[in-house]
C-alpha cells in the first residue's frame, strides 16, 4: 500500500482575529523582541511557513535557540504568535483582518483556457487569493509518495492539501490512519457491514478492507498542488 507520511511539523496556519492592532512598540516589546517579530512576519510572507528557531536565530543575528524560545513566548505573550508544541515549524501569526488581507499572496487571474474541446478564448483580468484556499486554521498539506492516486490525477510528488476532520462521507479522498500507525491516501467507502474500503485511484492496485475501528479520518483532500519547476 502507498503511504504519505502525516508530518504536522510542517503544518502551518494563519489564525485570524479581528481583535488585534499590532503596533509593537506600545506592547512593550523589547527591541530584539520586535526584530524577532518582523523576521517572523516577513518569513512568512516570503516563504508561506514559519520559520525554525535556528532560522530565526541566524535571521536576527543571535547564535542562542534558548533566547529565540524566550523572545518568541513574550510575543506569544502579546497575543503577536500562537506556538504550537512540538513541531518544528510551530509558529503562528495571529493577524487581524487588514493584515491577513495585506499578507495573503494573490497572483493575477487572467481568464479561462481549454483543457478538453476548444473555447472561445476569454481574456480578462481578475485576482486570486491563494490565503483564501490554503491558509485557513483548519489546512495542512502533506506531499504525496507512490502512485496509488494517479487515475484521480494525484501524482508522486503532488502536495496536497487538506482540511483536517475527523468524519468524511463516501466518495471522499481521505487521510485514513490505519491501527495508529500506518497513514495512506485513499477514495473511502462504508460498507454496510460496518467495514470500510479503502480505494486506490490505480486499475492495477486492490482496495483494501478495515473494520472501522482500525481507520481514523485525520482530512478530507480539498486541494492539490503540483510544481512544474
Amino acid at each position: 500500500m502507498s503511504t504519505i507520511l502525516l508530518n504536522v511539523l510542517y503544518l502551518f496556519s494563519i489564525i485570524v482575529r479581528t481583535d488585534i492592532n499590532h503596533n509593537l512598540e506600545k506592547m512593550m516589546l523589547t527591541p530584539s523582541e520586535q526584530r524577532t517579530f518582523k523576521f517572523v512576519q516577513q518569513y512568512f510572507l516570503k516563504n508561506g511557513h514559519a520559520p525554525t528557531l535556528q532560522e530565526i536565530a541566524k535571521g536576527i543575528g543571535i547564535k542562542s535557540r534558548g533566547v529565540v524560545h524566550r523572545y518568541l513566548r513574550a510575543l506569544e505573550s502579546s497575543n503577536l504568535i500562537t506556538i504550537l508544541s512540538n513541531r518544528r515549524r510551530g509558529i503562528c501569526l495571529n493577524l487581524d483582518a487588514d493584515e491577513n488581507a495585506s499578507m495573503a499572496p494573490i497572483i493575477p487571474l487572467l481568464g479561462r483556457i481549454a483543457a478538453g474541446q476548444p473555447i472561445e478564448a476569454i481574456e480578462g483580468r481578475d485576482e486570486l487569493n491563494l490565503a483564501d484556499f490554503l491558509m485557513s486554521s483548519d489546512r495542512f498539506a502533506l506531499q504525496v509518495t507512490g502512485n496509488s492516486m494517479i487515475d484521480a490525477g494525484i501524482l508522486d510528488g503532488d502536495t496536497v492539501i487538506i482540511r483536517q476532520q475527523q468524519t468524511a462521507t463516501n466518495g471522499d479522498i481521505v487521510v485514513a490512519l490505519i491501527d495508529g500507525i500506518e497513514a495512506t491516501l485513499k477514495r473511502l467507502k462504508k460498507l454496510p457491514d460496518g467495514m470500510i474500503l479503502l480505494m486506490p485511484e490505480n486499475k492495477f492496485m486492490e482496495p483494501k478492507v478495515f473494520p472501522a475501528q482500525r481507520v481514523q479520518i485525520q482530512g478530507v483532500v480539498v486541494g492539490q498542488l503540483r510544481s512544474y519547476q
